[in-house]
């Protein structure tokens, strides 16, 4: 009896394969650019991390994931270059088994056992052809459990993502507004269709004169492209002379193998109340605190910090605001946004960064490098490893920023203490910053390449520090120095 309760178990677990798409669907040019810049040193999978407060089987999290995620098709598809295009191939030989697995932690299992556990899986590739997606479930992790998830960044990005492992959980959906966002009105969505048209002209130059007799037959429509040309023209001109970041350590030459950590969560409230009293975001705070605590850290390891300013590229969503849940893709644009990592007064720091974010909101760049992603996903691979080295030689980390949900989760039936999420880097960048709110708290997490960052817990307990001097400047007074 109870091997056929298994094995009715297993088969109910499988996807219903009559579901799957049997024609391969398109693979867009953005899509193609993150499949593309997979690198030994650099592999291009998120990872997420849930903790959850009760020990969870694999079987419960491999059930959950068949029932939820699985409704996605694309996560039962190969992407595969073909030589008309890239594409997404149904796998069929797919078996779930294959990518839920057990892992355990060495005693005693504490939150260092953990981190090494996740650097290790974030600094191996994911397994060539078959989905391109894997979750890790450590059944005993504390007093409860944990499940680390990679997913390919050519499925979906982090936005998406986030929603899509969040249906995992039995709670409300996550609010629509999201993290650090700019919302795709209808100019923006035109400008997005315009730069997406040029991969498109690249891949079918035909496409080129198809545009030229729309815009004579519509006038309107060609002045307005025009218009919008000239501002993406101007974006560009503005960002190719962006010179490359200051040498620094963060620019050393990578290892491939990553060091993970993050911190205890601060009050999403505390943070908010802070900007408000100095008349900032809780965005303009968050990236204080961390350009305060990433100069301290360099500055202890030898770097020559006075004065310099790093750069950050940080996502994001280009998605309407009128949007259903994200579907699956990338559908964001990017952002240098500048860390002044050399000033030391706090409140100094924070109203640089409050000045360059309001000066990003105003521009288009977000606009503009989701194009670019797409013209460079339509270029031969070399053109396109050309392109990314120029494109990463102008900041030396990524730093993501999510907006999740207000209210506590559950994962069948079991809490989800902390939530934490690490975007890919590119090219020749090897840091990454997560900031995620979850339940009331923010929480920073760091990952990095060995060579670079050695040992990140430094960093997150100098963010954590950098943090407590702004809260004591406000408590003491210090705001009056604005």
């Amino acid at each position: 009896m109870r091997l056929r309760h298994t094995a009715r178990m297993r088969q109910e677990s499988q996807p219903d394969t009559r579901s799957l798409p049997r024609t391969p669907e398109r693979l867009s040019s953005v899509d193609r650019a993150f499949l593309n810049m997979e690198r030994a040193t650099n592999p291009m999978v998120i990872v997420a991390l849930i903790v959850l407060g009760a020990p969870l089987k694999r079987a419960q999290v491999r059930d959950r994931l068949a029932a939820r995620l699985l409704a996605h098709r694309r996560f039962c598809c190969v992407p595969r270059e073909g030589l008309a295009q890239a594409r997404w191939e149904p796998f069929e030989g797919f078996d779930i088994d294959d990518h839920v697995l057990a892992t355990a932690l060495p005693a005693p299992g504490h939150q260092q056992a953990l981190e090494q556990r996740v650097g290790e899986l974030a600094s191996e590739p994911l397994p060539q052809g078959r989905p391109l997606w894997s979750f890790h479930v450590v059944e005993r992790y504390g007093r409860g459990s944990a499940i680390i998830a990679r997913i390919h960044h050519c499925y979906a990005d982090g936005i998406a993502l986030v929603r899509i492992l969040l249906s995992l959980s039995e709670g409300p959906a996550p609010p629509e507004r999201r993290g650090h966002r700019q919302t795709a009105g209808a100019p923006a969505r035109r400008t997005m269709a315009w730069m997406g048209g040029i991969s498109q002209v690249l891949q079918d130059p035909r496409r080129l004169a198809e545009a030229g007799l729309h815009w004579a037959l519509h006038p309107q429509d060609g002045a307005a492209a025009a218009r919008e040309a000239a501002g993406l023209l101007e974006e560009l001109a503005r960002l190719a002379v962006l010179p490359d970041d200051p040498p620094s350590r963060l620019k050393r030459p990578l290892s491939g193998i990553r060091r993970v950590a993050w911190g205890a969560p601060l009050l999403l409230e505390e943070v908010r109340t802070i900007g408000k009293v100095l008349g900032c975001t809780v965005n303009d705070v968050l990236i204080s605190t961390l350009a305060g605590a990433l100069g301290q850290h360099l500055a202890a390891q030898g770097d020559d910090t006075h004065g310099v300013t790093l750069r950050a590229t940080v996502p994001v969503d280009l998605r309407s605001s009128q949007d259903a849940p994200p579907e699956l893709g990338n559908q964001f644009g990017l952002v240098f946004v500048e860390l002044p990592i050399g000033v030391r007064h706090p409140l100094e720091r924070l109203y640089q960064v409050r000045s360059g974010m309001r000066a990003l909101k105003g521009s288009e760049q977000a606009m503009l490098t989701y194009g670019l992603l797409a013209t460079v996903g339509s270029l031969p691979r070399p053109l396109e490893d050309l392109a990314m080295g120029i494109f990463s030689a102008k900041a030396s980390l990524v730093a993501s920023n999510l907006r999740g949900p207000e209210a506590a989760l559950q994962i069948a039936g079991v809490s989800v203490r902390e939530l934490l999420f690490w975007v890919p880097q590119s090219g020749s960048i090897g840091t990454g910053i997560s900031i995620l709110s979850y339940h009331g708290h923010v929480q920073f997490g760091v990952i990095a390449d060995r060579a670079l960052i050695p040992e990140p817990t430094d960093l997150i307990a100098r963010i954590q520090k950098a943090f407590e001097q702004l809260v004591l400047l406000v408590l003491l007074g210090g705001a009056a120095l604005s």
